[in-house]
């Protein structure tokens, strides 16, 4: 057995521990980091692959980005978790069947992706000094242009989206004009105020016959 190939097996039985773990830890932050560490593995999957694109991106993105963003989230909410468990069991019924489902789906094309095709102008080659990254750059920006469009508008729609629901009108809320605030000038800020000069104080009278007193 190689080197990579036992680099490929520790990954995999660290990321399938850390996934279970996911969906049986009882503390929501616990979970969240087992997740981090899934998605570490499975980036050290995708660098054994060669894909050091795609690697780089899931720690960049998911780790260093909206993982982080859960984590706050989660920690911020303080969600409770005896509230949480009771409907486990009412509900565990359909998500078992909904995770049966997604089972044979995902095993349906794991199996067919590992058939070995006959015809043997199917097989990509791997040329040697080839950057992979170039090369999925090529594919995004010519065979997958439009459906790359389509994605961009989606979550550009979904970005809008979210900020409608963000600034929705209340009371209780204090609104700043930013058309007022780009015009604002200096003299409207700040004014300026002139006095007299600062003079020696003069004692008064009576504080005068007292001391002679």
């Amino acid at each position: 057995m190689s080197v990579t190939t036992g680099l490929f097996y520790v990954f995999s039985a660290i990321m399938l521990f850390a996934a279970f773990r996911v969906i049986t830890a009882r503390n929501p932050i616990h979970a969240v980091l087992f997740l981090v560490l899934t998605f570490f593995q499975a980036s050290m999957i995708w660098m054994l692959l060669k894909a050091e694109f795609l690697s780089i991106t899931l720690v960049l993105v998911y780790v260093g980005a909206v993982m982080v963003l859960f984590l706050f989230v989660v920690m911020m909410m303080d969600v409770n978790m005896e509230k949480l468990r009771d409907g486990f069991w009412k509900h565990f019924p359909f998500a078992a069947i909904v995770g049966v489902v997604i089972a044979l789906e995902m095993s349906a094309v794991l199996m067919g992706g590992f058939r070995v095709a006959d015809d043997a102008a199917a097989t990509a080659a791997v040329v040697a000094g080839a950057s992979n990254t170039k090369e999925l750059g090529k594919l995004l920006y010519t065979q997958y242009l439009y459906p790359l469009e389509v994605a961009a508008a989606i979550l550009l729609v979904a970005m809008i989206a979210a900020i409608a629901l963000t600034l929705r009108a209340r009371k209780d809320s204090k609104f700043i004009s930013v058309s007022d605030q780009v015009r604002v000038k200096a003299k409207d800020r700040l004014s300026v105020v002139k006095y007299a000069a600062t003079q020696a104080a003069v004692p008064a009278p009576a504080a005068s016959e007292e001391k002679k007193a």
